[in-house]
């Protein structure tokens, strides 16, 4: 198996559930020709860069054909007539060493490995996670002819992988009724709560011959691309001493430990809100301040990340992808090395790009100014984008 940059978690699988019959598309989807190549292909070979443990292929017949797709090693298994018997018969399959296990529709060629990274990763800490996007569409609900304006902030579209503790989807599954469509449905019937990461526009599913042209444009190189950058920069000072003591130093999406909070309308992730500016520059779309201004209440406390998934959704609507970014903290305290890790490993979840392409930077000012003062922390990044020419 080729090196990857962004192998999984030890003890992670991959079921790719391969055995639906394409009623609405209105044939084998699974075999379409994409650029070459069946379309079933393009998530196994994705899939199999991140370097799973094992990897099981549930089809509906023809195994021998399946197992040709790819030269690395995987395992093809019989599914059932149903989508929970055939997610049965892939973790039958597994070792029974098997800690968690993502489980992918085929029916989705532009899974990355980072999204499948980002998900495997989120699992250290939820029973299962799986990756949105945001609603850009304002949503009419119809009920009975009373047409009601839902609210879209609360609103994901979900995507798969959907990654699960072994455990705690062994035990959904059991107890799992008819209404439960999916796993994570099965999860949340168990009164558990996934986690929520990233996702990308290119991981859409094909359901229909309509959904094909869409996904050809996504993934085959018809379209020239450029690389852009752009910076942020962004200073948030401490709070006075013995004020706010309730209020916890956050950076990069991560809670610190020990460090005085920080001053800001929102939760003043200085990390993130660099980060988000970087991305709006790029994008020649304003900055934080103009899609979040200080002076409207609802973003008071908000939770940075909130801000993050806003311009990710913005670089998804212009077709593009965050191909990488590079932070640095300007500080005396926190001190990074200590949370280094921790903090890397939060902004792979929260973007969903590898570890290799985010660099995360700290350095002081010698004393100087107001981060040598103590007073307060200072932020840059750049970031890289790719977007249509």
């Amino acid at each position: 198996m080729p090196a990857s940059p962004s192998p999984l978690p030890p003890h992670t699988a991959i079921i790719l559930v391969a055995a639906g019959v394409g009623a609405r598309f209105g044939g084998d989807k699974l075999w379409v020709d994409l650029d070459g190549r069946p379309l079933v292909s393009w998530s196994l070979r994705h899939l199999l860069d991140t370097q799973p443990d094992h990897l099981v292929l549930v089809h509906q017949g023809n195994a021998a054909a399946f197992e040709q797709l790819d030269p690395r090693d995987f395992t093809c298994v019989q599914g059932g007539a149903t989508r929970r018997e055939s997610v049965l018969a892939g973790l039958a399959a597994l070792p029974e060493e098997t800690a968690y296990v993502l489980i992918h529709d085929a029916a989705r060629p532009g899974v990355s490995a980072g999204v499948a990274l980002a998900v495997a990763q989120a699992l250290q800490t939820a029973p299962a996670a799986l990756p949105v996007l945001p609603i850009a569409d304002t949503i009419k609900q119809d009920l009975a002819g009373t047409i009601t304006t839902l609210d879209r902030s609360t609103l994901h579209a979900a995507q798969t992988p959907q990654g699960f503790a072994m455990r705690v989807l062994k035990r959904a599954l059991k107890t799992a009724g008819p209404q439960e469509t999916d796993e994570i449905q099965a999860i949340e019937a168990l009164g558990l709560t996934p986690a929520l990461v990233p996702g990308t526009a290119q991981n859409m599913k094909v359901t229909r011959q309509e959904d094909l042209s869409m996904v050809r444009a996504l993934l085959t190189p018809q379209q020239a691309m450029i690389t852009v950058t752009g910076q942020g920069f962004d200073v948030h000072k401490f709070c006075p001493p013995g004020e706010n003591l309730d209020r916890p130093l956050i950076l990069g999406g991560l809670r610190v430990a020990g460090g005085p909070p920080l001053a800001g309308h929102s939760d003043a992730d200085v990390l993130l809100h660099a980060l988000c500016d970087g991305i709006y520059g790029a994008l020649g779309d304003g900055d934080i301040g103009s899609h979040f201004p200080p002076s409207d209440m609802q973003w008071k406390d908000r939770d940075s990340t909130h801000f993050l998934e806003h311009a990710l959704a913005l670089i998804a609507a212009n077709g593009g992808e965050l191909v990488h970014m590079d932070l640095t903290l300007i500080c005396e305290t926190p001190k990074l090395r200590p949370i280094h890790d921790a903090m890397k490993q939060r902004l792979t979840a929260l973007t969903g790009l590898p570890a290799h392409r985010i660099g995360l930077k700290a350095t002081t000012t010698e004393g100087l100014g107001f981060p040598g003062r103590k007073e307060g922390i200072a932020a840059q990044a750049t970031v890289t984008l790719r977007l249509p020419l």
